[in-house]
């Protein structure tokens, strides 16, 4: 009894898989779409892969995701806090019917404040009278080192470092003023040059 098995007779014709390869009805992979590349994920992935070189695969699975969130989140800050920085004004509210109004930088230095508030009431341009009185009070308190004056800085900040009432009341006339849309009158000037006298005698030299 022969156990012999039959010779394998299938042979594979590689000419026409050749063909078949070569002929575009047979070139399914024309049907696939590359999908769009997504940023993130592209950031993602990199992210990934440089956390897996530093601190290994395992370490890489379980915080690379919420490492990139909060470097994200970092990133944001830092921009709005430059924004704010240099340009403070971004995040005031804005008033439509607000009167008309130069608005100026803030500036405490290099300014003649008698002169300046002296040309200003000769026009009865009491806002800027009111301006000029605050920014010379704010001069006045820095070279006491009463206060640490920075640009950027709002009033209610100077306010926490004064801490005398007197100060605040005039804060508070400024800003209704500045921003508040009130009306700046001769009555009110000299309301806030006597303030300003009161400050004067809590230390101001």
């Amino acid at each position: 009894m022969n156990l012999t098995s039959p010779a394998d007779t299938l042979v594979c014709d590689t000419v026409q898989i050749a063909l078949w390869q070569s002929d575009p009805a047979y070139n399914y992979n024309r049907e696939l779409i590359t999908p769009e590349m997504n940023v993130f994920e592209w950031i993602s992935r990199q992210f990934g892969e440089l956390m897996r070189k530093i601190f290994g695969s395992r370490f890489a699975e379980e915080y690379s995701g919420l490492i990139l969130i909060c470097i994200a989140i970092l990133i944001l800050l830092l921009i709005v806090w430059f924004l704010y920085r240099k340009r403070p004004e971004l995040f005031m509210v804005s008033r439509k019917n607000a009167l008309p109004y130069t608005i100026e930088e803030d500036t405490i230095y290099g300014v003649d404040f008698p002169g300046g508030i002296a040309e200003a009431l000769s026009r009865q341009d009491y806002r800027e009278a009111v301006r000029l009185l605050y920014l010379q009070t704010l001069k006045q308190l820095s070279d006491a080192e009463r206060i640490d004056w920075q640009l950027y800085k709002t009033p209610t900040q100077y306010i926490n470092e004064v801490r005398m009432s007197a100060f605040r009341q005039l804060t508070n006339h400024f800003l209704r003023v500045r921003y508040g849309n009130f009306e700046a009158t001769e009555e009110l000037f000299l309301t806030m040059q006597s303030l300003q006298g009161e400050i004067k005698k809590g230390g101001v030299s």
